[in-house]
């Protein structure tokens, strides 16, 4: 069961009605549970909103596909049932397998991170954070965190919030998982 409201965008407010119709044109998709529950409070739905921002910087750098396995890393670290399962279908739509996706030494490392900084984020070893001093630079370094925070922050949100999963990601779910509610 939900713990916050999913609020429907006939029941926004015209600030929120905004926000939604933003969303839509900036970044295209639909209107998931998470952004339902965000927009009826329009400063934390911006706030949230913001990891996008985030995102389309980090593509040029490491690519959409490095992004989405980070992403994924974190949120299957978090059991974040909402986050991992969206990034499950970008993975699985774009041809990967999850469980055992065939990486780059980089995209190993940031797996590899993602798991840590979700898990262990004060005892990630040395030795990890020399690889990524080799391998990205500082202001990269950067980026990557600010957007691991992020992705934690909205996993929470999903988590402790009860989000549901939305029904068009049933089928991406790990075998065997069967919840529904973030």
């Amino acid at each position: 069961m939900t713990f916050l409201p999913i609020t429907t965008y006939d029941e926004l407010a015209p600030d929120g009605k905004a926000a939604s119709d933003r969303q839509i044109d900036l970044h295209g998709g639909r209107i998931t549970n998470m952004k339902a529950t965000l927009l009826g409070h329009v400063p934390s739905f911006t706030a949230y909103m913001e990891w996008y921002t985030l995102r389309d910087e980090l593509v040029p750098f490491i690519g959409e596909r490095a992004v989405s396995l980070f992403s994924y890393a974190i949120s299957d670290a978090n059991d974040c049932l909402v986050c991992s399962v969206f990034f499950r279908r970008i993975l699985i739509d774009s041809g990967e397998d999850p469980d055992a996706p065939q990486v780059t030494e980089a995209e190993q490392l940031l797996i590899d991170w993602g798991r840590l900084i979700a898990a262990r984020p004060a005892s990630i070893p040395d030795e990890i954070y020399a690889r990524l001093e080799a391998t990205f630079s500082p202001q990269l370094r950067v980026l990557l965190v600010a957007f691991a925070g992020q992705m934690i922050a909205t996993n929470l949100f999903n988590t402790v919030g009860r989000v549901p999963l939305d029904e068009v990601l049933y089928d991406y779910r790990k075998p065997g998982d069967t919840r529904t509610v973030g």
